[in-house]
C-alpha cells in the first residue's frame, strides 16, 4: 500500500505539473483572451477540487485520503494556472529596473505576485475553517505544504539560486524573470532545506506510527511523499541536473531567454 501511494502522489504531482504547463503554453504571448479563456474553462476542475474536500472532511478511510489529496491538488492546480496566465498576479506588470534599492526591489517583487499570494492565503483560511472539528485534514494539510513550499522556492529565486527553470514562463508572467537573481548561494537556502526536510521526516514518523492500511497512514505517506517532492525541487535549484527534461516534451520548441535573468542582478 505504501508504495502505491507513493508511486499515485508521484504521477499526480507530475501530471498535473505537465498538464498546466501544457494548457498554458497553447495560447501566444500576448493573447491574453486565450489566457483567460483557458482559465475560465479550467473552473470546473476548480469546482471538483472544492466538491472532493468536502466530501472527504469526515471520511477516514483510505478512499477519502487519497480524495482529500486529490482534491486539493486540483483547487491548487487552478490557481497555479491562473497564476501563470497572468490572471492573478499582482498589480506590478512592468520589469524591474536594473540597481534598484533592496527596498524598492522587495516591493516590486512583492506587486508582481501580490494578488495570487492573497488569493491563496484566503483559500488557505477558508479550508482551514473548514478542517475545524473535521475527522479527514489531509486536503488542509495538502494545501499548506504546497504553500508553504511555494513561499520558499519563490524566497529563494528572489535571493539567488544557480540554475532557475524560466523556459516555463508563459508570456504573460514574463516580466517576472526581471525579479529572479541567478547566484551561486543564498543564505536562506539552507534554512528552506532543513525545514522542509523535518516536515517530510515528521510525516513519515507518523506515517510508521499510524494503523497500517488505514486512512491516516495513506494521508501521512501522501503528505511525505509531495514534502519530499518540495525537497528535491529546491535543491534543483543549485544542482545541475536535467529535471526541465520531465515536462519539456510536452511543451513547444521554448525561445531563447538566458538574457532574461542577470548574475548577481
Amino acid at each position: 500500500m505504501t508504495a502505491l501511494t507513493v508511486i499515485y502522489a508521484l504521477f499526480l504531482w507530475w501530471f498535473s505539473t505537465g498538464a498546466i504547463l501544457f494548457v498554458i503554453s497553447r495560447p501566444a504571448p500576448t493573447d491574453m483572451e486565450a489566457f483567460r479563456k483557458a482559465v475560465i474553462l479550467a473552473v470546473p476542475i476548480l469546482s471538483l477540487g472544492a466538491a472532493g474536500i468536502l466530501i472527504s472532511l469526515e471520511d477516514q478511510t483510505v478512499q477519502g485520503a487519497f480524495i482529500a489529496f486529490t482534491a486539493a491538488l486540483l483547487v491548487w492546480g487552478w490557481f497555479e494556472m491562473a497564476f501563470l496566465a497572468g490572471v492573478i498576479t499582482g498589480p506590478e506588470v512592468r520589469p524591474r529596473p536594473p540597481d534598484l534599492p533592496a527596498g524598492e526591489r522587495f516591493l516590486r517583487a512583492w506587486g508582481a505576485i501580490a494578488h495570487s499570494e492573497m488569493a491563496l492565503v484566503m483559500t488557505a483560511a477558508v479550508l482551514a475553517i473548514a478542517s475545524v472539528g473535521a475527522s479527514n485534514r489531509v486536503a488542509i494539510l495538502t494545501f499548506l505544504v504546497l504553500f508553504f513550499a511555494r513561499i520558499s522556492a519563490k524566497l529563494n529565486v528572489y535571493f539567488g539560486v544557480p540554475n532557475i527553470n524560466d523556459e516555463f514562463l508563459p508570456g504573460p508572467v514574463r516580466h517576472l524573470t526581471s525579479h529572479f537573481r541567478r547566484a551561486p548561494m543564498n543564505a536562506f537556502f539552507p534554512w528552506s532545506v532543513t525545514a522542509l526536510t523535518f516536515a517530510t521526516a515528521c510525516w513519515a514518523e507518523r506515517a510508521w506510527a499510524a494503523p497500517e492500511g488505514s486512512g491516516a497512514e495513506v494521508g501521512y505517506v501522501l503528505l511525505a511523499t509531495l514534502t519530499a517532492l518540495a525537497v528535491f525541487e529546491h535543491w534543483m535549484m543549485v544542482l545541475s541536473l536535467p529535471d526541465a527534461a520531465l515536462w519539456r516534451w510536452l511543451l513547444p520548441s521554448p525561445t531563447p531567454n538566458s538574457t532574461d535573468i542577470k548574475p548577481d542582478s
